[in-house]
């Protein structure tokens, strides 16, 4: 490993061993809360409120400048005052002013993520002004003086005992605090004194509404009504981007939020205040005063960038960390930057610190999908982290080595992209060697010192099993025997199938491509393997954009006229599906892309449409008589899951007589090229166990997997059950 890849590994274990029992936990608890939340939302009206949610923020944004001027009217006209600050510095300075002018000695705060992006605590408590933060989770890290680990709780990778630890080291306690109800007891208490003695309330703002100049906040405390109704002086900091139209417009986010961030069909305090608050000034004062600092801080520019805007429709809910399985293990603190944490904080730290911040997690997003039907404004969390990775790539020297690539390398990437990334990046073009050298190229692969190059060079992970190329691919295979066994005119339905030989299908686990023949075939379809290329996956998930979209093109092109031939797109390997169903929607023109997203199938979604809906005879394909047994322990692919087709398996196997037990967790941490990284094995490792721990508390004679990264890290994880195939070859005829 580099240097640079040691001090991550090594960074990343650090916090693993530190935070990563706490944020685990806390994390799966939520996201379980969440799903089951959401399960009380019948699907057509979950979609229904999704999408007006997304609606509501593109309208926001586009008329942003327009909601600006409005809101600043009606909270003027309402007795407030509004000032658009251009950045951090701008609204320090505007907030330590307001402070000020009201004489205040102590500012109490809810909870806000924006007032921790410009850092006001530190420029007012500079000033000599105390500030005191009222939210529990807050509160926490203020005396532990760390950065937010979580969006919505910034205290999640503290347990209970760290807690209490904490409190008895900056509190002078007459006994140590254990329970939770103690230390919240306490923390109650405390914290109403702050309160009571405080001049000024600071707040954030989950929705501002034009309309009415209406603050929407939705919280879990009731420390937040306090600030607003105990102080005379309420100062409001929030992003433009946190403006809607009109009041009715909170409503499908008052259903959503509670929802993605929390587990709840509703906060405990949702509250929406027409500021300055009615009630009578409690410290001698005329009136109340209302001052609302909206923060641009890069925002406006996000506006109209064809990569960040998207983030401006993020209403901050952390549905995307808690569905990460990366981020489960090692929470904000590793994969965030400044302020912002998670897949999303890609987009905040580009648009809002800049793309160096982005640049230190953003490879934690492995672009595994499971966050995307999580949100609830429909992000797209996986484009957004492999844009902002392609803008980072771009930013290398490649004045020396540019001259070098050209022409010489597989992709079309300048020059200064990381070697790593580059290697992974042209995968397809290392399986063609591989392949047409083995098994010489396997066996020189592992030597030792040729992994202890490997490492030391790109990175490869000396742990790491190597995939094993093939001689005969699968298309060399297909050819040998001389086509498809079924005939097009002794088809049994009325349909024919082209295969996709995907790249590690045709050039290692070529048993699985030739398993998926023989059961099509079974069910009386004609099968095809032309040559087409790799989907582009691979540089994908690297950054690699223009190389990415090269591929689809020519895969489109290589399929287009299959396609219009009426044969169907069969698809093995899932994240190759998802590139023709949801990627290739970035990469390719609308006519090509609906030509392949229509008319693409997972392989187990086809043999259910062949045998549950069409009626074909399933009699030819294999029963647990014929494989020893019925118990089925099956891990559902990530992006496969994301596509809504792990059920197609499942019915599929217990059409056929097996028992089929499916595992719940999120990713199985392998994700393509990312467990191969020496930089990041570990938590890979780490999001495997997981896994592990939850086959192991299966009873089953057969582990399945649909995907080829989740069938490696089985493998490693669970060495002696072998590498388990995948669902098509247990189920292919014998």
């Amino acid at each position: 490993m580099t240097a640079s890849r040691e001090e991550t590994a090594e960074r990343l274990r650090r916090i693993m061993a530190s935070e990563g029992a706490s944020i685990e936990h806390n994390t799966k608890l939520i996201n379980e809360r969440h799903y089951a939340a959401l399960d009380q939302l019948e699907d057509d009206r979950l979609e229904r409120l999704r999408e007006r949610a997304r609606a509501i923020k593109e309208e926001s944004i586009e008329r942003l400048p327009e909601l600006i001027d409005r809101l600043r009217e009606r909270v003027e006209e309402n007795g407030g005052t509004v000032y658009v600050a251009d950045d951090a510095a701008d609204a320090n300075r505007h907030v330590a002013e307001v402070t000020e002018r009201a004489g205040a000695k102590t500012v109490v705060k809810s909870k806000s993520m924006t007032t921790e992006e410009i850092e006001v605590n530190d420029h007012l408590e500079a000033n000599g002004v105390d500030v005191y933060e009222t939210d529990l989770g807050e509160l926490v890290i203020q005396l532990a003086d760390e950065a937010p680990s979580h969006i919505v709780g910034p205290s999640l990778h503290r347990s209970r005992a760290d807690i209490a630890e904490l409190f008895s080291a900056h509190f002078d306690l007459d006994e140590p605090l254990e329970t939770a109800e103690e230390l919240t007891t306490f923390a109650r208490d405390y914290l109403a004194e702050r309160i009571a003695e405080a001049e000024v309330g600071m707040t954030g703002a989950n929705f501002l509404v034009a309309e009415t100049g209406s603050l929407a906040l939705i919280t879990n405390e009731g420390n937040a009504r306090k600030v607003v109704e105990s102080t005379d002086v309420h100062v409001a900091v929030a992003g433009v981007e946190k403006i809607v139209p009109t009041l009715s417009d909170l409503e499908p986010f008052v259903e959503l939020v509670a929802r993605s961030g929390n587990g709840q069909s509703i906060t405990s305090y949702t509250s929406v205040f027409t500021p300055p608050v009615s009630t009578p000034p409690l410290n001698g004062s005329d009136e109340r005063e209302f001052h609302l600092v909206l923060i641009d801080n890069g925002r406006l520019a996000m506006r109209g960038d064809d990569v960040l805007e998207e983030t401006l429709y993020c209403v901050r809910c952390s549905a995307c960390l808690n569905s990460c399985a990366n981020f489960q293990h090692v929470g904000g603190h590793a994969f965030g930057g400044e302020t912002y944490t998670g897949g999303i904080a890609t987009g905040w730290e580009a648009g809002v610190h800049g793309q160096e911040s982005a640049a230190e997690f953003t490879d934690l997003c492995t672009g595994c999908s499971r966050c995307v039907n999580q949100c609830p404004v429909k992000i797209d969390i996986p484009w957004l982290n492999a844009a902002v990775r392609d803008r980072v790539n771009r930013t290398g020297d490649d004045s020396i080595l540019d001259p070098l690539y050209e022409g010489l390398t597989p992709d079309a990437e300048p020059g200064g992209v990381d070697l790593q990334k580059r290697l992974f990046g042209n995968f397809e073009t290392l399986a063609k060697l591989g392949s047409a050298t083995a098994p010489l190229s396997n066996v020189v692969a592992n030597l030792g010192p040729t992994r202890a190059l490997a490492e030391r060079l790109v990175g490869i992970d000396r742990r790491r099993d190597l995939p094993t190329f093939r001689r005969e691919t699968l298309r060399d295979w297909f050819e040998a025997r001389g086509g498809s066994a079924v005939a097009r005119g002794e088809a049994a339905v009325d349909r024919e199938v082209v295969l996709y030989p995907d790249v590690y299908t045709n050039y290692v686990d070529v048993d699985r491509g030739k398993a998926a023949v023989r059961t099509l075939e079974a069910l009386g379809v004609p099968v095809t393997i032309p040559p087409v290329p790799a989907s582009g996956r691979a540089p994908l998930s690297q950054g690699m954009i223009e190389t990415a979209r090269r591929q689809a093109t020519t895969v489109h092109d290589a399929l287009a006229g299959h396609v219009d031939e009426g044969r169907d797109v069969v698809v093995i390997e899932p994240s190759d599906l998802a590139m023709f169903r949801d990627d290739y929607e970035k990469l390719l023109e609308p006519d090509a892309f609906a030509r392949l997203a229509e008319n693409s199938y997972d392989v187990l979604e086809y043999v259910y449409g062949l045998v549950v809906q069409e009626g074909a005879d399933p009699g030819a394909l294999a029963d647990p008589s014929a494989v020893g047994g019925e118990r089925v322990a099956y891990h559902s692919h990530c992006q496969q899951r994301t596509l809504g087709l792990e059920a197609h398996s499942v019915a599929v196997l217990e059409e056929l007589g097996f028992a089929v037990e499916t595992s719940s967790v999120e990713c199985c941490g392998m994700a393509g090229s990312f467990g191969y990284k020496s930089q990041y094995y570990d938590l890979s490792m780490a999001v495997g166990d997981s896994l592990a721990e939850e086959f192991e508390a299966m009873e089953y004679d057969h582990v399945v997997a649909s995907g080829t990264s989740c069938g490696e890290q089985l493998g490693s994880v669970l060495p002696e059950s072998g590498r388990p195939p995948h669902v098509v070859e247990l189920i292919a005829p014998r």
